[in-house]
């Protein structure tokens, strides 16, 4: 199962997974205002589909040289602040919206991820990449900065400082730096790339599907708050969740030592 989109692809490739391939590698997978447009349109059908038609999501890059490479430079070229200013919410709209998703989104990185491709995968839960890729935020090169929420995502995921050396050098690093900074999640081969990131969502498909959405809501809503109402956020997200028949079953499960049988409610 799959749907028709001039720069992207959207397929069903197992029961209930889902891969979205930014598929435009002549210009090294490129962002612009309809590539944005149709990944809209891709999260809100994935967002539309009851659990058992949409588990998991990953999404990656067409071709073998880049994720995706930034955003369309000449489509901003002629931008005015007005449009500059439009089209940097419309992405960081686009990314929200993935990382509100309530099933489990994996980027697997292959290749180039830079500028808008790097801001991609930070609005994906984790990322796995290949050994050949390689991460960064250019911007400056430009006289810009990033406008996808670059300056935002990278600073939760290295740290203030990091973010603030490699945003302000638009230095790309190889994928064994970004794992080391805690920015990736694993390192494969290329040809290895895919099958890890499917052999990481059979091991989160084993657990329960609700208590994954939850836990990303938690997780997600921790950023915005001071910790101690991010900790009364949590304990009402867990207690809640003692309504639901998966957590009845999964501890019912655990005390009669046996597989628990989740349904997502």
């Amino acid at each position: 199962m799959g749907f028709d989109y001039q720069t992207v692809k959207l397929e069903q490739t197992a029961n209930g997974i889902w891969v979205l391939t930014i598929n435009k590698p002549e210009t090294l997978n490129a962002l612009n205002s309809n590539v944005l447009n149709e990944l809209a349109d891709c999260i809100r059908q994935i967002s539309e589909m009851d659990y058992e038609s949409a588990k998991a999501l990953v999404i990656t890059g067409s071709g073998e040289k880049a994720f995706v490479a930034g955003a369309d430079i000449k489509e901003m070229l002629e931008m005015n602040p007005e449009q500059a200013k439009a089209f940097a919410q419309k992405g960081q709209s686009v990314f929200h919206e993935l990382n509100l998703l309530k099933i489990p989104v994996i980027a697997a990185v292959n290749g180039f991820a830079l500028g808008g491709g790097l801001e991609l995968a930070l609005g994906c839960d984790f990322i796995i990449c290949s050994d050949n890729a390689k991460f960064g935020l250019p911007e400056v090169s430009l006289g810009l900065i990033p406008g996808f929420g670059g300056t935002v995502r990278l600073t939760r995921a290295v740290g203030i400082r990091k973010a603030r050396e490699l945003t302000m050098t638009g230095e790309m690093i190889k994928a064994d730096e970004a794992y080391r900074l805690g920015l990736v999640s694993q390192v494969v081969s290329l040809s290895e790339l895919m099958p890890t990131v499917m052999k990481k969502i059979e091991m989160i498909l084993l657990k329960s599907p609700l208590a994954i959405g939850q836990a990303k809501k938690s997780i997600n809503e921790a950023y915005d708050l001071e910790i101690e109402k991010a900790l009364e956020n949590e304990a009402e997200i867990f207690a809640n969740l003692f309504d639901s028949e998966d957590t009845k079953e999964g501890t019912k499960a655990f005390v009669e030592k046996r597989k628990p049988q989740f349904k997502g409610i």
